[in-house]
């Protein structure tokens, strides 16, 4: 399975007369793309604005982040499952906006304890992943009286649909800057010695309960999944998206999973193997938990014939603990685990730092950022879904890191790390 990734390098995202790509200028025609994103009947009216690295600019409530992406034509289906039909992710061509992003805000949430924003300037930029970025910023206005599942459907499938929009300006468009990404073996590729390295991933916490038409995986809420196997390249190409919580990633991060490519990397390079990835979820009920963690580590020993095995887990408390039983697990089939924590001392005291502990599990990354925040003074440009929002947004006077997106990624994407002293 091969997949190739085309990348258009975007520096620069202006409204104009028509839609297109020029260098790395990308030119939205604003009437056009909102008559798009409109077909869906139960969006009332949108707000459609752009927002630029280093600029005065505060963003929330953030639904989601989707890196602008469409498959080459006749190379596959964007989404499958949820915006293109069923189709095997992760081959053919992808063309990529790199440089921009889709942000859709939430017009039903309000600034809360899991609401996520943007910060585009300052030391609250620089943290996130974000910062510096070309943002679309789409701020719809649902039906009166909408349920809160149909407002979070509608809010995912806005995303896809402006992500495919965007990126369909570089079909029949050259670069040189493309990505190869394969994982498949030539008779004469000799990997004799090389240790063979599983990735166990939650893609979500069940402690969050699913909608019933809640996409996460190829269209499905995954209530119910067990563990299963998938290509790294389903993953970089639109297979996965984030779930309606939001949960400390976004499906940008998905697109462009830091820890899968650095894996992928060091199989292309033979420093590993690359064995493949197996997807969980955390479980709300002890059973179910006992069973995937079982299934998710004897997959890895005897399926993928893993010598090794690193392990992330979704956002929240509870999923710590499907993460550190798998790991025991695997260290007990005889295969050393990494595994990839967050901060969870509210108190900042190493001793409150782990929600498991197990001697053999003892290579641990240790993700920082929760306790980390910048003072802030009242940015020029708010874009928020209501007038209420974006008052309280005007007014912050501190923002916290688990406030903003990507600062507390808890799978290899922050860059901020905790640290005992």
């Amino acid at each position: 399975m091969e997949l190739e990734i085309i990348n258009h390098d975007i520096e620069s995202m202006v409204f104009g007369d028509t839609t297109g790509l020029s260098g790395k200028e990308l030119t939205i025609n604003h009437d056009e793309l909102k008559t798009h994103l409109l077909e869906d009947r139960r969006i009332q009216d949108i707000d459609i604005q752009i927002a630029v690295p280093g600029e005065s600019c505060r963003i929330g409530v953030v639904f989601d982040i989707v890196e602008p992406r469409a498959k080459q034509t006749g190379s596959g289906s964007d989404f499958p499952g949820l915006l293109g039909p069923f189709a095997v992710a992760g081959q053919g061509s992808t063309h990529v906006l790199r440089g921009s992003a889709v942000t859709v805000i939430d017009p039903s949430a309000f600034p809360g304890i899991t609401s996520k924003m943007l910060e585009m300037q300052g030391e609250p930029a620089a943290a996130s992943p974000y910062g510096d970025l070309c943002h679309l910023v789409l701020s719809p206005k649902l039906l009166d009286n909408s349920r809160r599942d149909a407002v979070q459907n509608a809010l995912r499938m806005l995303s896809v649909k402006a992500s495919v929009y965007l990126a369909n300006v570089s079909q029949g468009v050259e670069s040189d800057d493309i990505d190869i990404y394969n994982l498949d073996q030539s008779d004469t590729d000799s990997r004799a010695g090389i240790p063979r390295i599983a990735y166990i991933a939650q893609i979500h916490g069940h402690q969050m309960t699913v909608e019933v038409d809640e996409p996460i995986l190829y269209g499905s809420n995954t209530e119910g999944m067990m563990p299963m196997i998938l290509n790294p390249n389903e993953i970089l190409d639109g297979a996965l998206v984030a779930s309606y919580w939001v949960m400390r990633v976004e499906t940008y991060f998905y697109q462009n999973h830091p820890l899968i490519k650095e894996l992928l990397r060091r199989h292309q390079s033979k420093e590993i193997t690359f064995a493949g990835v197996i997807v969980t979820v955390a479980a709300s009920k002890e059973t179910d938990r006992n069973r995937n963690c079982m299934l998710a580590a004897n997959m890895a020993k005897s399926t993928l014939k893993a010598d090794g095995v690193v392990l992330t887990k979704y956002g929240g408390g509870a999923p710590h603990v499907d993460m550190g039983e798998t790991a025991r697990l695997c260290e007990a089939m005889g295969m050393p685990t990494v595994v990839q924590v967050s901060d969870s001392s509210g108190d900042r005291k190493a001793e409150s730092a782990m929600l498991f502990n197990y001697p053999e599990v003892d290579a641990v990354i240790y993700g920082g950022g929760g306790d980390t925040g910048w003072d802030v003074g009242p940015p020029e440009r708010v874009i928020a879904g209501t007038p209420e929002v974006a008052k309280v947004l005007k007014n912050l006077t501190y923002i916290e890191g688990g406030a903003l997106c990507g600062v507390t990624n808890q799978q290899g994407a922050s860059k901020i790390r905790a640290t005992v002293y």
